[in-house]
């Protein structure tokens, strides 16, 4: 307990590290348990260390202010803040973390958060006094998060437990592996994500929202850039009980206001918003699922470039999202690289139909080991209802009908570990820039290597495959300027994509004999 509660009080909140060395403290006490069950467990804790600071703070000020108003739960709602009643303040459950009752004590606080704040109703967690779950190490955990918030002022310390809460989110991810990637969207993707489509204003949906993080950087956005947090409004879907409970505590601790909905069935068979259209779309589908439903929605309003295969719902995802977009309205799409090239089961064919209608903004091309949840590349879609007009920010978009922007970032990022990479600022800040100067005829100009703007004549000559290797070409530098390394691994990433057209150019050719085959018969 002594090092758990050392690695806590020794960095200040706002140092480097902060949140990695509580994380490896708090992993350390959880023994043999799940990670799939401590994150529950923690994660729970922290966001009742977050209302209850956000509370005190506001508290104090009436008790300075208004002393009348300290214990009028409508002086808190006015201001955004949850009402906590006395049995769940972090002061009593602190007090109460040597106890072998504490277990009882946190589901009761768990109670009575939900009790009083009907938005929470469903949401928390309370199964912290089941037998499975030892209450020494339940109350060395509560010690240690009772340390989070060392920096002067109130909003400062929430800052650091939502900085707390997005980190363990991610090391749970990566803790969890494939399952892990199923709730949780690697920061590097998100942020270039938001960075092209700037959310400054209007609806943000996610049909697959995981635990919120594409909304929690939405609204980074928007403060880091002079605007107002309600200048957005966020929506959202998630299939999965659990996890769209995690995004619910996510939003909340970050203050944000959501319209979030569950059902079991998910967005394709029981979309919970049908009218919504939206300004911004950012998400991030489950890769290449064949268990969707699809036989059973074979025809269907949203499937206007063709029925998707029942085996795949890659593009039953795009054109969900196509569907929910305004018509000035753009979105971001991550997807398994299969998307880009495949011609099964009718694929190919809805992807022409998408290059024909110009709905597809632009294609990029993502480095492998940024996910948690699996080491192989992925793509980006950019799509756009109307590519003849727009606002971006503050910036009057060009006519941009017939073409699509190609940029090809497997190069970018660094290793932050054996197995996982990232985007550095400036990566981000590379892709976004070209974006954003093709979209508004700024001094674009293709880069060889990295970006390039084709026509649909060109992409048709390419079958309609939008790898963007395919039209990016190669760097204009001497070979030999080249680091080894980076050469071998751009080689590497091109024979990797051939590989799989290969595979796809082969189950077409067996298809093909099959019928060829059956009519001899």
């Amino acid at each position: 307990m002594a090092r758990a509660a050392k690695a806590a009080k020794a960095p200040k909140g706002g140092d480097l590290g902060f949140e990695a060395e509580l994380f490896r403290a708090a992993d350390k006490l959880r023994g043999n348990m799940e990670p799939s069950d401590y994150k529950h467990v923690a994660l729970g804790l922290i966001f009742l260390k977050h209302i209850s600071e956000g509370f005190e703070a506001k508290r104090a000020q009436l008790l300075a202010e208004y002393p009348d108003g300290a214990e009028d739960e409508d002086e808190y709602r006015a201001d955004n803040v949850f009402w906590v009643p006395p049995l769940a303040r972090w002061s009593h459950l602190q007090a109460s973390a040597r106890q072998p009752g504490v277990g009882k004590v946190v589901d009761d606080a768990m109670l009575e958060i939900e009790k009083v704040n009907p938005g929470l109703k469903g949401v928390l967690p309370k199964d912290y006094a089941r037998p499975g779950l030892n209450a020494v190490m339940l109350g060395e955990l509560i010690d240690l998060i009772s340390g989070i918030g060392f920096k002067d002022g109130a909003d400062a310390s929430r800052d650091v437990l939502g900085r707390v809460y997005e980190y363990f989110l991610g090391q749970f991810a990566g803790s969890e592996g494939k399952r892990g990637g199923e709730f949780y969207t690697p920061r590097s993707v998100v942020r270039t994500m938001v960075e092209m489509l700037e959310p400054y204003k209007g609806r943000v949906y996610d049909p697959c929202c995981g635990s919120g993080g594409m909304f929690v950087q939405s609204e980074k956005f928007v403060e880091s850039h002079g605007g107002r947090i309600g200048d957005i409004a966020i929506y959202g879907q998630e299939s999965n009980h659990t996890t769209w409970r995690l995004a619910m505590m996510n939003l909340a601790v970050r203050g944000i206001d959501a319209d979030l909905r569950w059902n079991s069935e998910g967005s394709f068979h029981k979309d919970e918003l049908p009218d919504l259209r939206a300004d911004y779309i950012l998400a991030n589908p489950p890769f290449n699922v064949s268990d969707w439903g699809g036989e059973r929605i074979r025809e269907d309003a949203r499937w206007r470039f063709g029925a998707p295969p029942a085996g795949n719902a890659n593009f039953a995802w795009l054109q969900h999202i196509l569907h929910h977009l305004k018509p000035t309205g753009t979105a971001g799409v991550v997807l398994a690289n299969g998307s880009m090239s495949s011609t099964q089961n009718g694929e190919g064919d809805i992807r022409r139909a998408m290059v024909d209608s110009d709905v597809i903004d632009c294609m990029i091309a993502m480095p492998g080991q940024l996910f948690y949840s699996t080491q192989i590349p992925v793509c980006i879609w950019f799509l756009a209802k109307d590519k003849s007009n727009g606002i971006g920010r503050d910036k009057k978009l060009r006519d941009r009908r017939g073409e699509i922007l190609f940029i090809d970032a497997r190069k970018l990022g660094h290793m932050v570990d054996r197995t996982r990479r990232e985007f550095s600022d400036a990566d981000i800040a590379r892709i976004a820039g070209i974006y954003h100067a093709w979209r508004e005829a700024d001094d674009y100009a293709d880069v060889p290597g990295f970006a390039c703007a084709a026509g649909h004549d060109a992409i048709a000559s390419h079958g309609y495959v939008l790898t963007p290797g395919r039209y990016v070409g190669a760097e204009d530098v001497e070979a030999d300027a080249v680091p080894f390394a980076e050469r071998f691994a751009a080689l590497q990433a091109t024979l990797e994509e051939q590989f799989a057209e290969s595979a796809s150019l082969t189950e077409v050719i067996r298809e093909r004999l099959a019928n060829v085959v059956g009519l001899n018969r």
